[in-house]
């Protein structure tokens, strides 16, 4: 496997998100589904709500009128694969009981 393609650890992800936050919040957002992804597929419910949950509350600092505002800036994080647009809508429907 190549660094590209090797899905980052969550303890990773969650040092970007950190970063993220203070410089990037639309970045910090998209990372954030990206660990509510990881969590679930390693089977950790109750984590994965809590960064579903996350990901709605920064989505709700921005505009979500058009594609342009909704579109993901990246195709994935840490070799999790991110939607196309990115909205609670999406969240809701990715994550179900979760958000």
């Amino acid at each position: 496997m190549t660094n590209q393609t090797r899905l980052a650890s969550t303890d990773e992800l969650e040092s970007i998100f950190q970063r993220e936050l203070v410089s990037d919040r639309w970045a910090a957002t998209e990372t954030a589904y990206a660990l509510a992804v990881r969590h679930r597929d390693l089977g950790d419910w109750p984590t994965s709500r809590e960064w579903v949950q996350q990901c709605l509350r920064l989505l709700e600092g921005f505009p979500s009128e058009t594609e342009e505002q909704v579109g993901t800036s990246r195709s994935s994080v840490g070799g999790v694969q991110l939607p196309t647009y990115l909205h609670s809508g999406v969240v809701q429907a990715r994550f179900g009981d979760l958000g």
